[in-house]
């Protein structure tokens, strides 16, 4: 039984190895190494009652499991046990399908966790990538650090920024992603994949075509919500459709703040 125990751990290391390459190189060498590691790994231990390991948790009821991204120290990923393709998976939009991103949000429990304090809800960021832009076939949601200038920048727009779609200009590359407000702490009854749906023309048509990045943040006077941000593939703009670009890995808010 030992060489089949570490022959296991040696395809687990080979898999979390390749998230840390480029996204061409993953995508050449193994796109479905995040599934392998969720549906292989994780979910049976889990349902073996031996815990979550390697994710760091898995809700079998709730159909998913969060685990520590190789990149960065802070950045976790949500991934559906359930196997589904990505953002332009028909899945996400049928009636009483689950609501990934309220599962996001509150894992961002294991981002505190990592950081050794709890940060404040606008330095938190989740983010999907466009279908194109992704490395893996199997649908995750990033869950990190957001970058210190597009903190900045949001509070800057905050005035501007209402239940509407809005052009707001981002860093680092500074084009322009659409953004709304949402008011409440947690996303009960709010879907972000359904609002961007129904409510921006042509979204539910090319939702693979989609990037979307959901900002903690504080309205004042002690009112929680979010900012929904959307930008989609533009061919002739190759940086465009990549809403991670939005976190930070480095997690740079840990050095600015107390």
């Amino acid at each position: 039984m030992r060489p089949r125990r570490i022959s296991l751990d040696r395809l687990l290391l080979a898999a979390l190895l390749l998230l840390a390459l480029p996204a061409g190189a993953v995508r050449a060498a193994d796109p479905d190494a995040l599934w392998k590691i969720v549906h292989d790994r994780c979910v049976p231990h889990a349902t073996a009652g031996e815990g979550p390991a390697p994710c760091s948790f898995v809700d079998l009821a709730g159909g998913y499991a969060v685990l520590k991204d190789i990149r960065g120290a802070t950045q976790f990923l949500l991934i559906p046990t359930a196997r589904i393709a990505g953002i332009e998976s028909p899945a996400i939009l049928l009636p009483g399908a689950a609501n990934y991103w309220q599962a996001a949000w509150a894992a961002r429990r294991f981002v505190d966790e990592r950081a050794g304090r709890s940060l404040p809800r606008q330095d938190i960021g989740l983010a999907i990538n466009a279908a194109s832009r992704r490395s893996q076939n199997q649908l995750h949601i990033h869950i990190d650090c957001l970058r210190p200038d597009v903190i900045a920048a949001l509070a800057a727009k905050a005035g501007e920024i209402g239940t509407g779609w809005t052009r707001v200009p981002l860093p680092p590359a500074g084009h322009p992603y659409l953004a709304r407000r949402i008011d409440g702490p947690d996303l009960a009854g709010v879907d972000p994949f359904r609002l961007v749906a129904d409510s921006l023309p042509g979204a539910a048509a090319d939702m693979g075509g989609q990037t979307l990045v959901l900002a903690g943040a504080g309205f004042g006077a002690g009112q929680e919500g979010f900012y929904l941000l959307d930008d989609h593939v533009d061919p002739a703009q190759p940086a465009r459709g990549w809403g991670e670009e939005l976190l930070d890995h480095d997690c740079a808010v840990l050095e600015e703040k107390p």
